[in-house]
């Protein structure tokens, strides 16, 4: 299969920008990571509103991996000398795919993009796909850190949320990662569940923590649009349950030496994901993959956002673009786009990295800093920027006093 470059819409070149006022340069680019989209599943998840399809019996892999690195051949003029940081294998189910396809895929990424020596290589997984063979064989490719959609332990919760394992299964997937040779994975797991008690939840909980994962996603349940659960609602927990269920769990998770460093993100110490920090440090990321994401910076000033063909007939079709749309980011729009990542982070960030990334001098935000400050909502902090805890509860209206 061969897409024509020339079909290929032009999103970082000088058509449409040329007349814009120049911007601040940049004093150094920011990290590079690379996401790569697998979009099928065994079965779509009524809750899910991710770019994902119901697999047919036999994936098209050699294909979509011709694809894969077609697309991002098309990416690599704009990372020239950069090194990869991270790589997040999301989706979809990538376990779906077998070593050999995802071993050819990361060899030809290798060959265009230099790996940092220490590069963190994640792939997500479900426990209905754990087959040691087949992790120990991952485990060997390079990939060194597997991220778990567990969900649930208990049946009910699990048969609700419409997923393909049982309690059982997800437990011994745990014990599966570590002998094939992963000590760094994490676990999914969503409260909030459909007529869940706090013991119910409470419970997960711990099962997930006894398992003795490196990190932990730990996140309530909601209702998106475009889905199975938005259009026919469960009955969730009153909103009492949910608040107490979040204190309790965050309490047992702090004594278990889990540290919370984002909204929904909870680590042992060393262990947080660095694929996801680079997303709230405002780092840039190559996306490929039916309908992936990416952002790239400029050291003239320019920052990109990127999105690929979203279905993934459309983008095995060599008669359509990879990319399916650009935005250059405008200058008043880059307080808010660095501030909705970086005030996620517990600790939020050093006031400094904000023209670091940005190319904008911290003194822009001044204004609305003192409001937000007045308003208990961001810190007092000149050095630094971080969310009180109370802004991180409300960090919609907190993210209000940055829009311009």
């Amino acid at each position: 299969m061969i897409h024509d470059p020339s079909a290929q819409p032009l999103f970082l070149g000088e058509a449409g920008f040329s007349s814009e006022t120049p911007r601040p340069a940049l004093p150094h680019l920011p990290p590079l990571s690379l996401y790569i989209h697998i979009p099928w599943c065994v079965r779509k998840c009524p809750y899910c509103d991710f770019n994902s399809h119901t697999a047919s019996p036999v994936l098209p892999e050699q294909e979509y991996v011709d694809a894969l690195l077609a697309d991002l051949d098309l990416d690599l003029p704009h990372v020239y000398g950069r090194e990869l940081q991270s790589i997040f294998f999301g989706g979809g189910t990538p376990s779906l795919f077998s070593a050999e396809a995802l071993g050819r895929l990361l060899k030809g990424v290798e060959q265009r993009i230099r790996f940092a020596s220490d590069i963190e290589i994640t792939l997500e997984a479900n426990p209905g796909t754990f087959e040691q063979a087949k992790f120990s064989a991952y485990r060997a490719l390079g990939i060194n850190r597997l991220s778990i959609g567990i969900q649930s332990f208990q049946e009910s919760k699990l048969k609700a949320l419409g997923r393909i394992h049982n309690g059982d299964e997800a437990i011994r997937a745990a014990d599966m990662a570590r002998q094939a040779g992963f000590d760094n994975f994490n676990l999914d797991l969503m409260h909030g569940l459909p007529d869940q008690s706090q013991d119910e939840a409470l419970a997960d909980l711990q099962q997930a923590i006894a398992l003795a994962p490196t990190h932990l996603s730990w996140y309530q349940l909601t209702l998106e649009p475009n889905t199975v659960f938005w259009n026919q609602p469960p009955v969730l927990p009153e909103d009492d349950i949910l608040w107490d269920i979040q204190e309790t769990g965050q309490q047992l998770l702090a004594t278990h030496g889990y540290a919370q460093y984002e909204v929904s993100a909870y680590a042992q110490p060393g262990k947080p994901a660095r694929h996801n920090l680079n997303y709230w440090a405002f780092g840039d990321f190559i996306g490929i993959g039916a309908g992936a994401h990416g952002k790239l910076s400029h050291l003239d000033g320019r920052i990109f956002r990127t999105w690929k063909t979203r279905l993934p007939k459309d983008y095995l079709n060599p008669d359509k673009p990879f990319q399916a749309g650009a935005k250059l980011l405008p200058l008043d729009e880059l307080p808010f786009e660095f501030l909705m990542n970086a005030l996620r982070l517990t600790n939020g960030v050093e006031a400094a990295l904000f023209r670091e990334r940005t190319g904008l001098s911290v003194d822009s935000l001044a204004s609305a800093r003192k409001q937000a400050e007045q308003r208990g909502l961001l810190l007092d902090d000149p050095k630094r920027l971080v969310a009180t805890p109370q802004g991180q509860l409300f960090l919609n209206d907190l993210l209000q006093y940055f829009l311009i």
